[in-house]
């Protein structure tokens, strides 16, 4: 299968904002306890946090995490989070039907965050919570001293503010299962009445709005044209949320899926330009996919899991090679978005539909997915590149008729990296690169991953069953996520 890729220096998408590697960290299952935190866990540092599981976000190289949901924010009191941690109440947790011991909150958080390196992207409750707790949480968070708010923070051991930039205005207020529901006209009124007193608190900082939970939604259109025009000019970004699973057990459909994003993020686009004309607003909505990942294979188990206890087991899907080439195919598409996507948040980071998993006291390794999105992370911050790619196409079933390969380029400094998955099962890519405008680039890597078997996994017994080869420079192996890097001249 003969594959061309075009790359001119001359024709920009934008530049890949380095939150586009953005994770997320719900208090869900074992995201938290026995995922981040584990006090009696053999590397525990001071704080309890698990330093195993903290090089492998560092490997990551995730620069902003969500927290702490999800649809748990929609029933959650923040103050539950602070103070003396003997004080703290034990709660039902309502949308995951566990109980929260509040052990961890946002006192705790904000030092994980630092330590990993990462900023904290705070979500607020607007499902069961007021605008004014919201306000309260940005007080209590970024404002100095002096006040009721700040120097409980301070009298709490944080004499200086957390100094969080980037809040969001709930979760997911578009579906029926979430805590507080709204209408559109409902949520866009109390999302902007929210955001002006944020804002009043702390003018430096941003707001994200709930978008639609998925394309899927009955709403989907009429919800974010809804929302925008209450609270257009208070708001920074649209939020976007969506997943996918490989449940027919249709490779070839599966593999094309990420089709499906391309169009919800151009519609939204499309959406928030409509209401920007509507409005005579000068002022661009960006968007911010704050969800994204596989998620289909612990369905099931999840149905027997036992109610009302202390971090179930939830959500733990274990990722096979196909899953990874999928986050691969959806980490090429938000690259090719950057000029509107600035932050987006693989969902999420540990244990829960994770990248990282855990035994509680034990072992910590990565999944399939890891790979790639080390790979993109790491190599793909800079400008991407307007390609042009020609290729053989196939059927994708309910995707159409989509390109048997999946390619983004994008250049920073004296290095331009190629990402690209071959999506065919059968056939290898010979890869033609025309670079125009760069002179003549050398290859300087060939990162490629590669499994025979399609469901293949990781585990804490073989963690390396799928890993990264080395690769030869032009062929694209049948199924294969590949990372080419060249250097400039």
């Amino acid at each position: 299968m003969k594959v061309s890729l075009i790359a001119d220096k001359d024709y920009p998408i934008g530049e890949v904002s380095p939150r586009l590697f953005g994770s997320f960290i719900e208090h869900l299952g074992r995201a938290v306890y026995g995922g981040v935190y584990e006090p009696g866990h053999p590397t525990a540092d001071d704080q309890g946090f698990r330093q195993d599981v903290l090089a492998l976000v560092k490997e990551l190289g995730v620069p902003i995490v969500r927290y702490p949901g999800g649809n748990f924010v929609s029933g959650y009191r923040w103050q539950d989070g602070t103070g003396p941690r003997s004080l703290r109440p034990r709660r039902q947790e309502l949308a995951w039907n566990s109980i929260e011991t509040n052990e961890v909150g946002i006192d705790e958080f904000q030092e994980w965050a630092r330590r990993a390196g990462s900023e904290v992207m705070m979500a607020v409750n607007l499902g069961t919570g007021t605008a004014e707790d919201a306000r309260d949480l940005v007080e209590y968070c970024n404002f100095p001293g002096g006040t009721a708010l700040s120097d409980r923070r301070r009298s709490n051991g944080f004499e200086q503010p957390f100094g969080i930039r980037t809040w969001c205005l709930g979760n997911e207020m578009d579906g029926p299962w979430q805590m507080g529901h709204r209408t559109a006209e409902e949520y866009g009124r109390i999302a902007c009445e929210a955001a002006k007193m944020m804002k009043m608190a702390d003018p430096e900082i941003e707001l994200i709005a709930c978008g639609s939970s998925s394309s899927s939604m009955p709403t989907f259109g009429e919800w974010e044209t809804t929302v925008l025009k209450n609270c257009y000019d208070q708001v920074d970004y649209l939020s976007l949320h969506s997943y996918y699973g490989n449940r027919s057990d249709n490779s070839a459909e599966f593999l094309a899926c990420s089709r499906d994003m391309d169009k919800f993020i151009t519609d939204v686009s499309a959406i928030c330009d409509a209401v920007k004309a509507i409005r005579h607003s000068p002022k661009t909505m960006y968007l911010s996919f704050d969800e994204w990942n596989v998620w289909f294979h612990s369905n099931e188990q999840d149905k027997k899991i036992e109610k009302w206890t202390v971090a179930p087991p939830l959500l733990e899907d274990i990722y096979t090679f196909e899953d990874a080439l999928v986050a691969g195919c959806l980490l090429i598409t938000l690259i090719r978005h950057c000029d509107r996507v600035k932050i987006a948040c693989l969902a999420q980071l540990v244990n829960v539909i994770a990248p990282i998993m855990t035994e509680t006291g034990g072992r910590a390794w990565a999944q399939t997915i890891f790979h790639p999105f080390r790979d993109a992370s790491r190599f793909a911050r800079g400008t991407a590149l307007d390609c042009r790619l020609d290729c053989p196409s196939y059927d994708g079933g309910a995707y159409g008729e989509t390109p048997a390969v999946e390619a983004a380029a994008v250049v920073s400094g004296n290095e331009l990296t190629v990402l690209a998955v071959n999506r065919s099962l059968t056939e290898d890519g010979e890869l033609t690169l025309d670079l125009r405008g760069f002179g003549t680039p050398e290859l300087v890597e060939h990162r490629q991953l590669w499994h025979e078997d399609l469901k293949a996994v990781n585990t804490a017994d073989q963690p390396e069953n799928v890993a990264p080869s080395a690769g030869d420079g032009h062929t694209l192996r049948r199924h294969s996520w590949n990372v080419l890097r060249y250097r400039l001249a």
